[in-house]
Parts: structure tokens; C-alpha cells; sequence
């Protein structure tokens, strides 16, 4: 059985919060986006995104990896058009990580810095790997750590649904177990809040809703510079 619960922050900083997530038990479906832009492009995008990418997995035969990456490729299609057709939504984009159950495995993709992490026995796992100017170049660069955190590229996205075709979905395969935690972030949690950090809040027998409220109460008291959304699933007998 899988428990999910999912909450979603403004931050402190900004007004309007431009991350949507979804939770579908019956479609086993969990989707999270960070959207970008303008005005209310950025809330605009990663709803249509979220809202696609779910249609398409509901319509879906069977529950694959391959139509989790479809589900995202069609969430792209469906934001550049809507972009095409208004040149106040020109450059909007949203980030999207999504888990789907397949029943044997849990299929993971992503697109952009919203992430998925696994926990079991105590142990916080990143699961995805961030498509950011970071990550994808200055590493290959010979940037260290230290000089990664400051540069003024770190966090420049190198992909996102509805800026580009085609688009380039990560994917990833996860083995439920009891007692197995997935979790679903915006870069306003990861960002501020260190994985030990996270890790803790996780170990802390509570409920998930509650667990959520701990994890977004960190990233506020970090600062909370950004929007901050958790999706927090849970595998029990």
C-alpha cells in the first residue's frame, strides 16, 4: 500500500507560488512542477504541464517508464503551443519530476532541478540528477564544489518542459519495499535545506502530512526564497 500526501508554500519572499503538484492513487501517479516566467506564466505552465502529463498517463494501456516520458514529452508539446499562442507567455517553463507505480518497480523521470529522493533505514538517496548549468557543465569544467556555489550560472536550468524541442527526459527505475520513502522536491526545499537535514525530518515517526510540515518549515527558516513544495509517498504493508 502506498500512503502519499503533498504540500505546497509560497516561501517568504515571493507573492504568488508557481509550483503545482498532483497525487492520484488510482492512476498511481505523482507528479510535481516548478514552473517559470513572467506574470503568471510560470504558474501557467507547470499546471498545464501537471494537468497533461496526468491525462496522458490515465489514458495510458498499461503503467511503463516509457509512458512516463511520453506523459512529459506531451506536458512539452502542450506548454510551447500554449506559449505560441500569446507573446506575454513567450519563455514560460516548468520543471516536472514525476513517480509512477508500475507495480514491480517505481518509475521516476524528471526534467530541470525538481528532484526525488529515496529513503530507507536512514539513508537519503537523490534519485535524480539535476539538468542545470551546474551540473550538466560546470562539473565538466573542473568547477569545485565551492566554486559551484557561487558562480552567478549555478542555477540556469539546461532543460525544462516548454522551452525547447525535443526534449531530453531523465528516467529511472526504483524498487518498492516496506517501508520505503519517495520524495518528490522543488528546488525551494533542496536548495536551502542540506540532505542531512532532510533526512532528519524524515526519520521523525509522524504522519506524512506532518512530516511535509516539518520539511517546509525548514526551507522557511533557511529563508525560504523560493517556492517550496513536498510530495511525500510511503510504502506499508
Amino acid at each position: 500500500m502506498i500512503e502519499a500526501f503533498g504540500l505546497t508554500d509560497p516561501g517568504c519572499v515571493r507573492k504568488n507560488n508557481e509550483d503545482c503538484f498532483l497525487i492520484d492513487p488510482a492512476a498511481g501517479l505523482y507528479l510535481l512542477a516548478d514552473g517559470m516566467g513572467g506574470q503568471q506564466a510560470g504558474e501557467l505552465a507547470s499546471q498545464i504541464a501537471v494537468e497533461t502529463a496526468a491525462s496522458f498517463v490515465r489514458e495510458a494501456p498499461k503503467r511503463t517508464t516509457d509512458v512516463l516520458a511520453g506523459a512529459f514529452q506531451e506536458a512539452n508539446r502542450q506548454v510551447l503551443a500554449k506559449a505560441s499562442t500569446d507573446f506575454t507567455l513567450n519563455g514560460m517553463g516548468t520543471t516536472l519530476v514525476g513517480a509512477l507505480d508500475c507495480g514491480d518497480r517505481i518509475a521516476v523521470c524528471s526534467v530541470g532541478d525538481s528532484r526525488a529522493y529515496s529513503f530507507l533505514r536512514g539513508e537519503l538517496v537523490p534519485i535524480t540528477d539535476d539538468q542545470t548549468w551546474s551540473n550538466e557543465i560546470g562539473r565538466k569544467l573542473g568547477l569545485d564544489e565551492e566554486r559551484l556555489k557561487t558562480h552567478p550560472m549555478r542555477h540556469v536550468l539546461t532543460m525544462a518542459i516548454g522551452v525547447e524541442s525535443p526534449l531530453r527526459v531523465h528516467s529511472y527505475a526504483v524498487q518498492p519495499a516496506e517501508g520505503l520513502f519517495l520524495l518528490l522536491c522543488s528546488d525551494g526545499l533542496h536548495g536551502v535545506v542540506d540532505q542531512k537535514n532532510i533526512a532528519n525530518n524524515l526519520k521523525k515517526a509522524d504522519t506524512l502530512e506532518q512530516i511535509c510540515k516539518y520539511l517546509i518549515e525548514a526551507a522557511r527558516n533557511a529563508g525560504g526564497p523560493d517556492n517550496i513544495t513536498t510530495v511525500l509517498l510511503r510504502w506499508k504493508s
